[in-house]
């Protein structure tokens, strides 16, 4: 049982990649997921989160307006535009416990391994 997040790379400061992540061992459309990022020396924080049904979504404030999460029934994606080298990090998909779905990490109980975003100046 595992997530796999997919799609990360280098990309000059203002383009755009989408992460993908997809379940192994599981039904991915069972659950609501997160997309969460750590970036060098600094805490894990939030990005976005989608519902089951992707009905629901939940994005961090400050990434508002350029990062988008959307879901067919595989596969739960994170499109990121407009990138700024702030925005270097890794980036990890979740499985969520609470439905909808939330923003906090304690609320996720799998996560993927990560895959690492790196944006130039």
């Amino acid at each position: 049982v595992q997530l796999q997040a997919s799609g990360g790379g280098l990309v000059q400061g203002g383009g755009s990649l989408r992460l993908s992540c997809s379940a192994v061992g599981f039904t991915l459309n069972y659950y609501g997921i997160g997309w969460f990022r750590q970036a060098p020396g600094k805490e894990r924080e939030a990005v976005a989160c989608i519902s089951k049904t992707g009905k629901v979504t939940s994005y961090e404030d400050s990434l508002k307006g350029r990062f988008s999460i959307s879901r067919d029934m595989y596969t739960v994606y994170l499109q990121m535009d407009n990138l700024e080298p702030e925005d270097t990090a890794v980036y990890y998909c979740a499985r969520g416990l609470m439905p909808p779905c939330t923003l906090t990490a304690r609320d996720y109980n799998l996560w993927g391994q990560g895959t690492l975003v790196t944006v130039s100046s």
